[in-house]
């Protein structure tokens, strides 16, 4: 008989309840478990104590008859120190990967963005490379239009 270590749904409609149990793998989600081992309670926060509740002595003897615990309670144990780490993600499927005329895509639009900043680069290094006397020339004074010249010529009249 393989057991499991895992949630047991209760509670009302979307306001969900789980027991941690120890059942027979074959058994329904909800249906008959050996043992309740402990409880949690999504709707609290993160940092109540209340969220997830263990009964340490029962899962670590639960453990040691080789219970296998799922993903969820394998997290939570991980958490409480009672098993090693958490748990790796599985790997993704090929379907969640990009497709092949989205990864030319992106390849192209990293090659154009290296390009334009190669060539920002270059711009600046000439820049900070051009002597000084290169630099523009301040420009003379511009010259009165000549409206602004009739209105002197008006006031040295007077």
């Amino acid at each position: 008989m393989s057991v499991k270590i895992r949630l047991s749904r209760g509670g009302a409609k979307k306001r969900p309840y789980y027991r941690i149990v120890v059942a027979d793998s074959r058994r329904a989600r909800d249906g008959r478990f050996i043992e309740r081992v402990g409880s949690y309670n999504p709707m609290l926060p993160k940092d109540d104590p209340d969220r997830v509740k263990l009964n340490e002595e029962r899962i670590k003897h639960w453990l040691g008859v080789g219970a296998q615990p799922t993903d969820r309670v394998h997290r939570f144990l991980g958490d409480a120190g009672l098993t090693g780490a958490r748990p790796v993600p599985q790997n993704q499927t090929k379907r969640a990967e990009p497709k092949p005329k989205t990864v030319e895509r992106m390849q192209e639009r990293e090659e154009k963005l290296k390009a334009q900043e190669e060539a920002k680069a270059a711009a600046e290094a000439e820049a900070a490379e051009a002597p000084a006397e290169d630099a523009p020339a301040e420009e003379a004074p511009a010259e009165e239009t000549p409206a602004e010249e009739a209105a002197t010529e008006e006031e040295t009249k007077e």
